[in-house]
């Protein structure tokens, strides 16, 4: 381990400077927390072997939820706020430079467990239905996909740091990197900021516990919750519909008002136009009217696929429009990592990283590995295939990174399954052109599908991890070191769960898996090799309208998530966003409206963390079988879908008037 000399802070040395949100004017410089000229306690025992347990706890944990009830948690908050905890029993002497590195290990989790539970289960899926198709998948090859698409999403997204994280600053709102930032900061500096922060985790935390494990209301609030709505929405196809969740809350509250808009504005297009439109006047392939459908079917079976090709086009166009950048970036990086000894220790240990040597080296490293998965790992692959594979994953993996990145800093929700959905449907395009067909051209596909999800999902969590790092005065090169091991136990423990969980309670029959995200990869891949429809109108649909978007100002990638995202989903964004613009401008004083506004951040925050730590437990209880749900009669009664009004209004006024309280900037 690196020893560093201890650097304590003072209380008010440990605050988010006044910059830190806001984007900087000309010759404005961001100055971190922890000073770049000085060295603080950051890789050491303590740090590592806490963010190795955090990873194996929540990679087993978002697993398991993600397979069985259909739900992945973000594992950064519930990290921060344990890391947090355990630093404060432990009387820690450093624990903010400390606890960014737990936080950061840890968060590999959630990401590597994405990557792997939206594709690779597809395979037990498809075999479980079609028993006659001969597949065999193993524990190597489910650990091995996510092991290579984790350090591909690493290598690609290290060039790319310094433009989304201080080239851009001040201009992506980075919500959940804002949330886990102020725990840290909040839990580092104790007082009234800290006392705050726990008491909203805890409301919004028993909120979000008591709607999803007790049932004591609603979890959705609808239309359809009264007979009016169940008749407009089947007889137009009209719906309203949101999530009640303290956690979707604090999310619009971060992300704000105007790209709340965005994402809700394609929502609504998708769903109070497309689906009523196609619900009156639609007819599907097998010549079933529409009218006859439900709306959650007609956009799940098709409204949807149109986001898809949205995400896609707007994915292609961030890359044409990034190209400067990604040349200006590689360019740095390739000089960065031919300077000499002399010229590097110059460079401030804030804003070092990884050598691009070092980058490089790694990617071929990683490339043999490849080559000899395919090989030896059961993949029946020629030549040819596995030339093509490796090209595949190499593409769309580059091409997608700064897209993931984009979407965690913009909206905080990474598209990663949309992306993925696109590289299933052309890799299996390919692939079958060079001859991979049947049960091992679908084993092949998804195993390309996975390696190239968890690059994307790690592209995704990291820049998260990095930006938090970048605003806290972290050394970069130590967290994109350790993100290597973080994503070796993540996989470890992700590959041993995902075939744990598939023998024991498999995908079809009672009680049964339910896993969204690999049924629809599964849905999707099946047609393509063994012949069948593939909604291309569609997905054509949805490019043609990201390139009118884009040609008339209107971000394409938020606007396509909405779309994509279900609906009730989206609408707490714009409810959280409006609150945070009420909250910000209510006042003459502009002083107390940042004021009003970062103690609503510091609120919606522990609302987010409270109900995702809280998220976790449930699982844990619903696994454990301890959970307690209300009687039958009770649940979709009046009282039940009146109940959740009330409360979500409750929550909703608990974060206005606790904001709206502050009247001068705290010191």
């Amino acid at each position: 381990m690196e020893e560093e000399k201890d650097i304590n802070l003072t209380l008010e040395e440990i605050k988010m400077p006044d910059n830190a949100y806001s984007e900087l004017k000309e010759g404005e410089e961001y100055k971190p927390i922890l000073m770049g000229t000085k060295k603080y306690p950051e890789i050491n025992a303590w740090t590592v072997i806490w963010g190795i347990i955090m990873a194996i706890i929540f990679s087993a944990a978002t697993a398991y939820a993600g397979l069985r009830f259909g739900q992945v948690f973000e594992a950064a908050i519930p990290i921060a706020i344990i890391a947090v905890g355990a630093s404060t029993l432990a009387k820690r002497k450093s624990p903010l430079s400390e606890n960014v590195i737990i936080q950061s290990i840890g968060a590999s989790s959630g990401v590597i467990v994405a990557g792997a539970i939206f594709t690779l289960p597809a395979i037990y899926i498809i075999q479980e239905t079609n028993p006659d198709i001969q597949m065999n998948v193993n524990f190597f090859q489910i650990f091995l996909a996510s092991l290579f698409g984790g350090f591909l999403g690493i290598l690609f997204l290290i060039p790319f740091r310094k433009y989304f994280v201080s080239d851009m600053h001040g201009k992506y709102p980075f919500p959940e990197a804002t949330a886990t930032t102020e725990i840290l900061v909040s839990g580092a500096k104790g007082g009234n900021q800290a006392k705050l922060l726990v008491v909203s985790g805890l409301i919004g935390g028993l909120y979000d516990f008591c709607m999803t494990t007790f049932n004591f209301w609603s979890e959705t609030i609808t239309t359809r919750m009264a007979a009016w709505g169940e008749q407009l929405a089947m007889n137009h196809k009209f719906v309203f519909k949101m999530n009640g969740s303290a956690i979707l809350l604090g999310t619009g509250y971060l992300i704000g008002l105007k790209y709340a808009m965005i994402i809700c504005a394609g929502s609504f297009l998708s769903w109070w136009f497309i689906v009523p439109l196609l619900g009156q006047y639609g007819v599907t392939p097998d010549g079933v009217l529409m009218s006859t459908m439900d709306p959650d079917l007609i956009f799940s079976q098709y409204v949807r696929y149109i986001g898809i090709g949205g995400i896609a086009m707007a994915g292609i166009l961030g890359v044409i429009k990034s190209a400067g950048v990604i040349k200006t970036s590689l360019s740095v990086a390739f000089k960065a990592g031919k300077s000499k000894g002399t010229e590097e220790q110059q460079v401030l240990r804030t804003q070092r990283d990884i050598p691009m040597k070092i980058i490089l080296f790694g990617f071929l490293a990683v490339i043999i590995m490849m080559v000899l998965f395919f090989i030896f790992g059961g993949m029946q692959m020629n030549l040819t295939q596995i030339i093509v594979g490796i090209l595949v994953v190499f593409l769309f993996a580059f091409l997608f990174t700064t897209v993931a990145a984009t979407a965690i800093a913009t909206v905080g929700t990474n598209p990663v399954s949309g992306m993925t959905m696109m590289t299933l449907i052309l890799s299996s395009f390919i692939l079958s052109a060079v001859g991979l067909q049947g049960g091992t051209g679908i084993i092949t596909a998804l195993v390309v599908g996975g390696i190239v999800c968890s690059a994307l999902a790690m592209a995704g969590g990291f820049i998260t991890d990095l930006k938090i790092g970048y605003w806290i005065g972290t050394s970069p090169y130590k967290q994109q070191g350790l993100k290597f091991l973080g994503t070796l136990v993540s996989a470890l423990t992700v590959g041993a769960v995902i075939m744990l969980l598939s023998k024991t309670y498999g995908y079809t029959g009672e009680n049964a898996l339910v896993a969204p995200q690999a049924n629809a990869m599964a849905a999707i891949i099946e047609p393509l090799m063994f012949g069948g429809q593939t909604p291309w109108i569609l997905y054509i649909i949805g490019a043609i309208l990201a390139i009118v978007l884009d040609r008339i100002g209107v971000p394409a990638l938020a606007f396509s998530l909405g779309m994509f995202i279900p609906l009730q989903l989206n609408i707490p964004l714009l409810i959280g966003g409006a609150l945070a613009w009420f909250i910000g401008n209510r006042s003459k004083d502009e002083a107390v409206n940042k004021a009003r506004k970062e103690k609503g951040t510091l609120l919606a925050s522990g609302m987010l963390a409270g109900g995702a730590i809280m998220g976790v437990v449930s699982a844990i209880m619903k696994y454990a079988g301890a959970d307690v749900a209300m009687p039958t009669e009770y649940i979709g009664s009046s009282a039940y879908n009146i109940l959740a009004i009330v409360m979500y209004v409750a929550i909703c006024v608990y974060l206005v008037i606790h904001s709206m309280k502050q009247k001068t900037v705290e010191k």
